[in-house]
């Protein structure tokens, strides 16, 4: 059955792929863009399905109107995909306070707003899906990537909590994972200005993968994509979803790590308890 589907982040990327898909598939999808103009092509294919709606989640105060007006249009929305976001390079001493605000404004705190905005509403309606698109940088880290980890490590405990509050609701939630990804994400990466001390550390050999293309990107988009939406239109999806091998391998190594690293402290963890009389 066709549903109606509302994505941050459609201009590009993932969010224009899952929205490319979704229009073929014959759901309604509404939009959202920072650039007037971004989806004019598509605007004029699908002009009775696809609602463009300009939205840029570092403006707060817009968000909240921006979802209620698009269920008022719509009467339903089915799934909220919280896709917005970019990707912010560079050692944490190498940022500027004006690109961590942006970075997290961005990726962490505009999420949690989308979705407070949605929860009500989704409630209301009794019930429906919220979509996170995380990434294997929201269970492990790479070096010169500190504040985009911070974000995703951030959404994916928030998600993880909300997700047991609104159950009883009827909502539900998906936590995306893609590993790395054939998508303009490098392209849009936002690089601070570089200190000549970090170039001979793991930041600095990050560095040089990027700039000489050398970092493997093994992820296709249309098939991330597509295991998104598969998964989103099941009836029990999984709260996390692993898309592609590096993401599968990465994060099953890092978890096995974290795993053997605790078995070995619980003789410490366990003195740490308070001790019956």
């Amino acid at each position: 059955m066709p549903k109606t589907w509302f994505i941050t982040g459609a201009s590009s990327g993932l969010g224009l792929e899952m929205t490319q898909q979704l229009l073929t598939q014959g759901h309604k999808v509404v939009a959202t863009i920072r650039r007037a103009g971004a989806l004019t092509k598509l605007a004029q294919e699908y002009r009775d399905r696809l609602d463009i709606v300009q939205l840029d989640l570092v403006e707060q105060e817009s968000i909240a109107s921006a979802v209620k007006d698009s269920f008022q249009r719509h009467g339903r929305i089915d799934v909220i995909v919280s896709n917005a976001g970019y990707g912010l390079f560079g050692a944490a001493e190498e940022l500027t306070n004006e690109e961590i605000d942006r970075q997290i404004a961005t990726n962490l705190t505009g999420s949690i707003h989308l979705i407070r905005a949605a929860l009500p509403i989704l409630r209301g309606q009794g019930g429906g899906r919220i979509v996170q698109v995380s990434s294997e940088g929201g269970q492990i880290a790479y070096p010169g990537f500190s504040l985009y980890h911070a974000t995703k490590w951030g959404i994916e405990g928030f998600v993880e909590a909300v997700a047991q509050e609104v159950a009883p609701f009827g909502i539900d939630f998906i936590i995306a994972e893609p590993g790395p990804t054939g998508t303009n994400f490098g392209a849009n990466l936002v690089r601070a200005t570089p200190m000549d001390v970090y170039d001979e550390t793991p930041a600095g050999a990050v560095r040089r993968a990027i700039t000489e293309g050398s970092f493997e990107i093994k992820g296709d988009a249309a098939r991330t994509v597509a295991a998104i939406i598969s998964a989103a239109e099941s009836e029990t999806p999984p709260l996390r979803l692993a898309l592609g091998s590096t993401a599968y391998s990465s994060i099953s190594q890092a978890l096995s790590a974290r795993l053997s690293a605790l078995e070995v402290q619980r003789g410490v963890a366990n003195s740490a308890d308070r001790q019956d009389p």
